[in-house]
């Protein structure tokens, strides 16, 4: 099959929603805040999706969610023979997805091979684990990294090349893959999950939002879902699959959970409720680790919009007002976070050069938002951002200096260190710490199965990416959200597959 190419992209943008076959009717949706703008689809308003005309009244597969995770269920169903449905409860498919910013963790990968990185999947879960402070769910893990290269190959098979690699803090080695451009993966894997949601031909409903998943004997045994905010009908499925994402953007949960997060701002897409995990626990589903909810520590407040850890990846620094380093940059985002909290202002810049602009794409973008300061100079920049221009030019002598030496004998840092800062024009966004994952979710094994307290399966009940827990522990690696959604949301279509075959 043909790689999708980045100049596809506004193609499959427009297309994003024709995701159904036989009749379509083009639908002009807005989003439900104003802040959802970038979040869609590109920003285009008008798109196609499925008719309710095309509406069954039963299923093999219910997918709840058109993000990554409900996607990726819904082509991995269809691969095995069934007949699955998406309903999204927004006017546009993508969730958090579309806003996913760093890349996918692999290890073991064929791109790593060609570059000569050499990596193992003993060494991904052990800085996983490291990084999520040595709670996570470990079987979930070993699942994780063992799938993880073979989920970058079906992905690549599929049209979605993420060739380029990068690194992400708590990560040794280059294990983050993105887009061939270096742009945000978010928007490139929506659009080509999508494209691949509707050349098979799988129904995707949105503004289709499931309020119930029913039971039978001890059985899944459909949704209830409202359309259009009404029309609330009963759809049968033999198994149901959850990839609702998390509650990031519901700050009552959040704060009922972490109290210290009130006034945070969210990175979090509107939808992110937590309405999947409330409708599991109606169930009997177990839960684990709801009150380990992520910062992101470069998110821009006036916006909330994040800023990709590729930019410090590729070799920025994070300076304080007062224009000196404080951390090592690629430290686990908890310890960033927490370090640039602990500063008089609690807010940071992200200081870089034209080279770094040059290898993440993502930043033309922050750009265009208004989010970069620039000057020719280091001390036209530290003059624009009103930083002492003497310490700013200091600070990144030091640091050109490390680069060289390959030794940061300030904090200690030795990733993101291929290239120095040297090459004009510099750059700077000012950033601080925002809401930005839950880790906690729904408990599953590693058959996506949604578990009982009592470690018995909800039979026909299936849960995949955010709305799920335990994989992350206490902390979430940067690159592993996506690589999260594809290896679960895989796994989730298979296995609900399966257990249709053995119905019949």
């Amino acid at each position: 099959m043909k790689k999708i190419g980045i100049g596809l992209l506004s193609f499959v943008s427009v297309m994003m929603l024709a995701t159904g076959c036989g009749k379509t009717e083009k639908a002009t949706t807005e989003t439900k805040e104003t802040t959802e703008k970038t979040d869609a689809t590109s920003g285009a308003s008008e798109q196609q999706k499925t008719s309710l005309d095309e509406l069954k009244d039963s299923y093999d597969v219910v997918i709840v969610g058109a993000g990554g995770g409900g996607m990726a269920a819904a082509i991995e169903a269809k691969e095995k023979g069934m007949n699955p449905v998406i309903f999204e409860k927004m006017p546009v498919a993508g969730g958090n997805t579309v806003k996913a910013s760093a890349g996918m963790n692999a290890s073991e990968t064929k791109y790593q091979k060609a570059e000569g990185i050499e990596d193992t999947n003993d060494l991904f879960f052990e800085e996983t684990l490291k990084g999520g402070k040595g709670t996570n769910d470990q079987e979930l893990l070993r699942y994780f990294v063992d799938q993880s290269s073979s989920a970058i190959d079906w992905l690549d098979s599929m049209g979605i090349e993420l060739s380029n690699l990068t690194t992400t803090g708590g990560m040794s080695v280059k294990r983050t893959h993105r887009p061939a451009d270096g742009s945000a993966v978010g928007q490139y894997l929506v659009d080509g999950l999508l494209r691949n949601v509707y050349e098979r031909e799988i129904p995707l409903f949105t503004d289709a939002d499931v309020t119930e998943i029913e039971e039978k004997d001890g059985v899944v045994s459909g949704v209830k879902v409202a359309f259009n905010g009404k029309d609330e009908k009963v759809i049968s499925a033999k198994a149901v699959v959850v990839a609702t994402g998390g509650f990031g953007a519901n700050l009552d949960m959040v704060t009922e959970y972490n109290k210290e997060l009130e006034g945070f701002v969210t990175t979090n897409q509107a939808g992110s409720q937590g309405d999947g995990i409330k409708m599991i626990e109606k169930l009997g589903g177990a839960t684990v680790d709801l009150k380990e909810i992520q910062i992101h520590p470069t998110v821009e407040q006036e916006t909330s919009f994040l800023i990709t850890e590729a930019v410090r990846g590729e070799g920025a620094i994070l300076v304080s007002q007062a224009g000196n380093r404080f951390i090592n940059e690629l430290e686990t985002r908890d310890t960033v976070s927490a370090a640039i909290i602990g500063l008089k202002e609690k807010a940071a810049y992200l200081v870089f050069d034209a080279g770094v602009k040059e290898r993440v794409t993502a930043i033309d973008f922050y750009e265009k938002q208004g989010f970069v300061k620039k000057g020719d100079t280091i001390e036209d920049l530290a003059k624009e951002i009103g930083v002492e221009p003497g310490t700013l030019t200091s600070t990144l002598d030091t640091w050109n200096t490390s680069v060289k030496e390959q030794k940061d004998g300030e904090f200690n840092r030795e990733t993101g260190m291929d290239h120095d800062l040297s090459k004009g024009p510099y750059y700077a966004i000012k950033i601080a710490p925002g809401i930005h994952h839950t880790m906690g979710g729904v408990k599953i094994n590693t058959k996506t199965e949604v578990l009982k307290e009592d470690g018995s399966v909800i039979k026909g009940l299936y849960a995949a990416g955010e709305a799920a827990g335990g994989l992350h522990g206490q902390n979430r690696i940067g690159g592993n959200a996506v690589a999260d959604i594809i290896i679960f949301g895989r796994q989730a279509g298979d296995q609900s597959s399966e257990f249709v075959k053995a119905l019949k």
